[in-house]
């Protein structure tokens, strides 16, 4: 489980290795049910910040903090955890919902090359490798 905020001292035991910071900035299209979408700058995260294993993501609205291996799976197939439900749209597409206590908040839409490339700092700052 990811908790939305942990504080860089409370995320790991003391004397744990921690991964160096990944920062990306990405751009996703925000989905609507109205005929127009629009572009929204996203920063995503892993690092001392976040909760072990996790990812955040920063929109202008908002931030979710989920498993890492919630983005893989969802590069691959639908898959869901807690507030966000991560699924590949297309060949080169990956959508990404977020959600919150009253419904669905946002819906956005990555180029999956951009979660790829941010998975990948991710894991080479633990030294583990991606499976896809």
């Amino acid at each position: 489980m990811c908790p939305a905020d942990v504080h860089p001292e409370e995320a790991r035991p003391a004397g744990e290795d921690e991964p160096s910071p990944v920062e990306v900035r990405a751009r996703g299209l925000v989905v609507t049910d109205g005929p127009l979408s629009r572009p929204v700058p996203v920063a995503l995260r892993y690092g001392p910040d976040v909760a072990p294993g996790c990812v955040r993501f920063v929109l202008p609205g908002g931030s979710w903090t989920f498993p890492r291996a919630l983005l893989e799976r969802g590069l691959r197939a639908p898959a869901h955890d807690g507030d966000v439900d991560v699924w590949p749209c297309g060949r080169v597409q990956t959508v990404v919902e977020f959600h919150s206590p009253e419904g669905t908040a946002v819906v956005v839409q990555f180029d999956s090359s951009a979660l790829r490339g941010f998975l990948r700092r991710t894991y080479a700052t633990t030294a583990t490798p991606v499976t896809h």
